[in-house]
């Protein structure tokens, strides 16, 4: 422990994780975008992932639902984080629910060496379930910002990804085409639990 604490006097870093969380059509992305590019803008060195599977924009680049942009390196798993992220102050990670739950022991890796952990990702899938790790990495973040998309139905906060295709597996990619952000009494309806 003392090292630790030796090691970000001597340096000035401090490592911490960020998450970014809500339904989709949040602003999530758009937040994690805002963040890396001040970063970028205070000339610290930004490192930005995502998982290889989301190539819904991009291959290469994290893209938020307005068409705002960063170059990322996408990767298969979380431990390729840590062998690619090299000598920086600050790693962005973005839709972090894809990711197994080795996610968390990268971002406290990373934070524990005074690296800036800022991450996004849906808190609950379509069902209305915790989503893969993020409750875990909402349990060991420092700063957690939650943000709400509109209801497609009648105006009010939307925290529900409701999916409007029939397929059942969790992850299913898509955009409106699939999915509309709802509040609890519309998601309520739409699932007939309201009755």
């Amino acid at each position: 422990m003392d090292f630790l604490e030796n090691s970000v006097r001597a340096t000035g870093k401090r490592g911490s994780i960020e998450v970014i969380t809500g339904s989709m059509f949040s602003g999530k992305t758009e937040e994690l975008i805002r963040r890396l590019r001040r970063a970028q803008f205070a000339s610290l060195k930004v490192e930005i992932f995502k998982p290889s599977l989301d190539n819904r924009y991009s291959e290469s680049r994290v893209v938020s639902h307005d068409e705002k942009s960063i170059l990322s390196t996408p990767v298969d798993n979380a431990s390729a984080i840590l062998l690619l992220a090299g000598d920086v102050d600050v790693v962005g990670i973005d839709e972090a629910q894809f990711f197994d739950n080795t996610i968390i022991d990268v971002c406290n890796k990373l934070a524990d060496n005074g690296i800036r952990i800022v991450i996004a990702g849906l808190d609950m899938d379509f069902l209305g379930n915790p989503f893969g790790p993020m409750p875990g990495l909402l349990a060991i973040a420092e700063f957690v910002t939650k943000v709400h998309a509109i209801c497609m139905r009648c105006g009010n906060l939307a925290q529900y990804s409701f999916r409007k295709s029939a397929e059942e597996q969790v992850v299913v990619l898509g955009e409106k085409d699939k999915y509309e952000p709802l509040c609890r009494t519309c998601y309520n309806k739409s699932i007939g639990k309201d009755k």
